[in-house]
C-alpha cells in the first residue's frame, strides 16, 4: 500500500509563529509582514522520526536512538524547508515550490 504524503507548513524563528495548509499561503503570510525564519513542510498525521524511517533518511545505530525522548526531540534536515530573511525567499525556495506543486491541491483538509 502507498502512503499517501500530506504535509502542512510550519513558520518558526526559535517557536512556532504559523501553520499553513499551503506553500502559497504561508509565503504571503511571510512576506506580508516582512518574517526572517524557517517554513518547514510537516508530515501530516506522521512523527518527523517515523517519517525520516519510512524514507531511509535515518537508521539507528545508537542505544538511545528510538528512545521516547530521542523521538519526541527528533527533527531531520531532509524535510523540504525554506529559510526567509525580512520577507524574502532564500535558495531552497525551488526545492519547497517543487513538493508544493508535487502535492497538488493535498492539504491538511
Amino acid at each position: 500500500m502507498q502512503h499517501l504524503e500530506r504535509y502542512v507548513w510550519v513558520f518558526s524563528r526559535g517557536r512556532t509563529s504559523g501553520v499553513f495548509s499551503s506553500f502559497r499561503t504561508a509565503e504571503a503570510w511571510i512576506e506580508q509582514h516582512q518574517l526572517s525564519g524557517l517554513l518547514t513542510a510537516y508530515p501530516l498525521d506522521e512523527g518527523v522520526y517515523d517519517w525520516a524511517m519510512r524514507n531511509h533518511r535515518f537508521r539507528p545505530s545508537k542505544p538511545h536512538h528510538g528512545s521516547p525522548d530521542q523521538v519526541a526531540s527528533f527533527d531531520s534536515a531532509y524535510l523540504a524547508h525554506v529559510h526567509y530573511e525580512d520577507g524574502q525567499a532564500q535558495a531552497e525556495r525551488e526545492d519547497a515550490l517543487a513538493l508544493s506543486r508535487r502535492l497538488g491541491s493535498q492539504s491538511s483538509t
